[in-house]
């Protein structure tokens, strides 16, 4: 069953790019005490996640902190390496926290996920953001297959 509003987020590692390597980011160390925008993307470096996405966020980031919001976090099953490169190449630095979800077991703890496997993609997660407030989420967009709308910087900004 998926997570939704009201649901605790569940323990998780995620993993993180740093000037030392890859680094352990707990949901617990993310979460607790704290405002956080998560959106989960299909893939870096995939058309509608760079061309839309992730940009929507970096542009938006300044607007989304102004509401409360004490960081921004995207999300994917993708290594610490990519997810690294592909916030560097967006300009997401300081802005967006790029954390891989690199075996996808986030996304399968929230019932996120989806099989992508006809593009050769495997299992991904879903495209969704979500508010998350001292670990419990408050407001969950989840799109529809192949679309890009709720979980976009804009309607998220909406909700807040």
């Amino acid at each position: 069953m998926p997570i939704s509003t009201g649901d605790r987020i569940p323990a998780a590692t995620f993993k993180v790019m740093t000037d030392d390597g890859p680094a352990e980011m707990s949901s617990d160390a993310l979460f607790a005490g704290r405002t956080v925008a998560l959106f989960s993307v299909p893939g870096a470096f995939t058309p509608t996640c760079s061309a839309k996405h992730l940009p929507g966020f970096v542009d938006k980031a300044d607007e989304i902190r102004a509401k409360g919001v004490d960081e921004i976090v995207c999300t994917a099953v993708n290594d610490a390496f990519v997810m690294g490169a592909w916030g560097k190449s967006a300009g997401a630095d300081g802005k967006v926290t790029m954390l891989a979800d690199g075996n996808g077991d986030f996304v399968k703890a929230i019932g996120l996920t989806m099989d992508a496997s006809g593009a050769g993609l495997g299992m991904r997660g879903q495209r969704f953001s979500m508010i998350v407030r001292d670990g419990v989420v408050t407001t969950l967009n989840v799109e529809a297959p192949r679309e890009y709308n709720v979980s976009s910087a804009d309607h998220l900004l909406g909700q807040l």
